[in-house]
């Protein structure tokens, strides 16, 4: 087995049991302590889980997902505002990711103006919002419907998501710290945000100001795997100035 293989299945089983031991994981995989502390030492620098002596735990503390019917409307004005921000850094002939979302779906709404643009996405609302558009291909990834969050995720929507090298992904996330970086509360979703991310060559979070300061259950990927930033005006200048200490482009809309 491969190193990358054996981080992901690492992975996967530290967030299934939030915690794993040393010794078990090396009789897990048939390899050797020292290889497992290997893997946890990299795992812990991409920002993905934190060792403990002997072991390792989640990056993350509530599996909480509220509903998209209970998000939609939460902080609108906001998410609209960031929607419009978002949308403005789309350029005519782009391709893009939307991730599934109440403030991507914001985005979706602003791409009217766009010309000849590709927009794959695992939510199924924002393929439905961008299909009225006929200067945008909308390529609706396959997968597992998530009754709660609408989106697509799963080994079909995985590879899917492998095929493709875009210009610019926006992804939301339900918690954002200097320390922890991004994070879900739902496994597969973690996965696919972190397959949408490594596929762009340009990364931007969307988050309202109460995302801010908040950790959830999975980890998706550490902060300096993204570029941008672009939240509401109501966050506040001291979280504002500890993503300015780390040159991270901030756009407040």
């Amino acid at each position: 087995m491969f190193a990358e293989e054996r981080h992901k299945k690492i992975l996967k089983l530290i967030e299934q049991e939030a915690s794993a031991k040393v010794a078990r994981l090396s009789k897990e995989f048939n390899v050797s302590e020292s290889t497992i502390r290997r893997d946890l030492k990299s795992l812990e620098e991409e920002g993905l889980i934190k060792r403990t002596h002997g072991g390792a735990v989640a990056n993350g503390h509530t599996k909480f997902e509220p509903s998209f019917s209970e998000k939609e409307n939460k902080y609108l004005k906001e998410k609209e505002r960031i929607g419009k921000v978002a949308a403005d850094l789309v350029n005519d002939g782009d391709t893009i990711i939307l991730d599934a979302g109440t403030t991507t779906t914001q985005i979706a709404k602003n791409l009217f103006n766009k010309s000849e643009l590709t927009v794959i996405t695992n939510g199924v609302n924002i393929a439905i919002e961008l299909v009225q558009n006929d200067e945008v291909d909308v390529l609706l990834i396959g997968g597992s419907l998530k009754q709660k969050t609408l989106a697509l995720v799963g080994p079909v929507a995985q590879q899917a998501i492998k095929r493709f090298k875009v210009d610019k992904t926006f992804v939301g996330v339900n918690g954002i710290t200097v320390k922890d970086g991004l994070t879900t509360p739902d496994i597969e979703e973690a996965e696919i945000k972190r397959m949408m991310i490594n596929s762009a060559k340009e990364v931007t979070v969307v988050a309202d100001h109460s995302k801010f300061g908040e950790v959830t259950f999975t980890s998706i990927c550490s902060i300096n795997k993204i570029n941008r930033i672009i939240t509401d005006k109501e966050i506040s200048n001291r979280v504002l100035d500890e993503y300015k200490r780390l040159d991270m482009e901030v756009n407040l809309a």
